[in-house]
């Protein structure tokens, strides 16, 4: 078993080295400077869309733009906004959250570009229904002689939308932050609760899963609305109490990532590839996930979903992530807590709101975690249907919430 994590750490710092982050910071950067800052000019348009001022019911698709937008989010905001950057500020210091910034600013020129193709070459899929995603990108818009390419995607896409990381993470907190310090729960019983948490959670996320992106659709567009709100005004409260540090902190963000000082070994390298792994790992801009979301938009304008789209990195990264660090900032917690991933952000919370603040974050991880599952679900869905025919994609969905009662028992 070792030996086989040992590989996958290999191959997964081999896919993720200089070569991938130059590749997603220069083709965002290009893409920035060919449609002109075309992204940040119609960002007031890019609302009025959300807004549903351009809807039309009778255009090809399944669901609306705000429907589209809230479920890309409910893929992207989720524990990467929780615990990736706890992760991202203990491997990399405060200065990986300026990196991460820089993938998102670069991130809205590619995500407004790949969604809007994900719009202008749809494809139908077996049954003869509309679909959109870059596996139709590449056979639509490239042919067909480039369908190993989309196949190459799909089959990536079986595994990198597997639930294992946010199911784990869930259960983690729920164990250590609630039930083992409230002295409900023994060591010999943890497998049980992990089990029993495992198989909780694995039939509610079915019950959405299986209706399909309309279903998952209309649940995310309230959901994500009310778990924004609700950990934005958690945090931007424990920001108020220690309103003094706020802008030290943002300079430290900013200095620090030049400096690589406060990295354990200092390695400036470190700084710039842990926030550029953590900033795509959230935001997703030039991974392909969200383009599948988007493509299910009901809408004849590839460019106004493109609009629609770009969104989602600014309010994944540059807001909820950039939150959830100078709450563990200026918390101290960083500094003085020896917990990591989601349990450091847990601290810095009930730092900053005693008593209150661990069960207000499990709140918003339960509705992170859940509504990132959601969308999972479903791009897995689409890959699968796309490799042996959509009538077969739904057997996706069963290894899913089985592999998510594994994944709750693993360590």
């Amino acid at each position: 078993m070792e030996y086989i994590e040992g590989l996958i750490i290999q191959f997964a710092e081999l896919a993720w080295g200089p070569w991938l982050l130059v590749l997603l910071l220069g083709g965002g950067f290009f893409f920035l400077l060919y449609s002109r800052l075309l992204p940040f000019r119609y960002f007031k348009h890019a609302i009025a869309i959300v807004q549903g001022k351009y809807d039309n019911p009778d255009d090809a698709g399944d669901i609306s733009h705000f429907q589209a937008l809230s479920s890309a989010l409910a893929g992207t905001i989720g524990m990467g906004n929780i615990a990736g950057v706890a992760i991202a500020i203990q491997a990399g210091g405060p200065g990986a959250i300026f990196w991460m910034w820089m993938s998102a600013l670069v991130g809205i020129a590619t995500k407004f570009f790949t969604c809007s193709l994900a719009i202008m070459y749809r494809g139908k899929d077996s049954m003869g229904h509309l679909q959109g995603g870059p596996m139709y990108v590449v056979t639509e818009g490239l042919g067909r002689r480039w369908k190993p390419l989309a196949t190459l995607f799909c089959l990536a896409g079986l595994i990198g939308c597997l639930p294992l990381f946010q199911i784990n993470q869930l259960v983690q907190i729920l164990r250590e932050v609630v039930f083992i310090p409230n002295g409900w729960l023994e060591a010999s019983q943890i497998f049980s609760f992990n089990l029993t948490s495992g198989i909780l959670i694995a039939a509610l996320v079915a019950l959405v899963v299986f209706g399909g992106i309309v279903r998952i659709g209309a649940v995310t567009s309230k959901l994500v609305p009310a778990m924004v709100l609700l950990y934005m005004g958690s945090a931007i409260w424990i920001l108020l109490e220690n309103y003094q540090m706020v802008p030290q902190y943002l300079m430290l963000i900013i200095s620090d990532a030049f400096t690589g000082k406060a990295v354990g070994g200092g390695a400036l390298g470190t700084v710039i590839v842990t926030g550029i792994r953590r900033g795509a790992f959230s935001n997703e801009a030039g991974i392909g996930t969200e383009a599948m979301a988007h493509g299910a938009a009901k809408t004849q304008e590839p460019i106004r979903e493109g609009l629609v789209a770009m969104m989602g990195p600014f309010v994944d990264t540059l807001i909820v992530c950039t939150m959830t660090a100078l709450v563990i900032l200026v918390t101290g917690a960083w500094q003085t807590s020896a917990a990591d991933g989601v349990t450091l952000t847990a601290t810095a919370f009930n730092t900053g709101m005693p008593g209150i603040g661990t069960y207000v974050l499990i709140i918003c991880v339960i509705f992170f975690s859940t509504s990132t599952m959601f969308s999972y679900s479903y791009y897995g869905t689409k890959c699968l249907g796309f490799l042996i025919g959509a009538e077969r994609q739904h057997l996706y969905n069963y290894i899913y919430v089985t592999l998510m009662v594994v994944a709750a028992v693993a360590s």
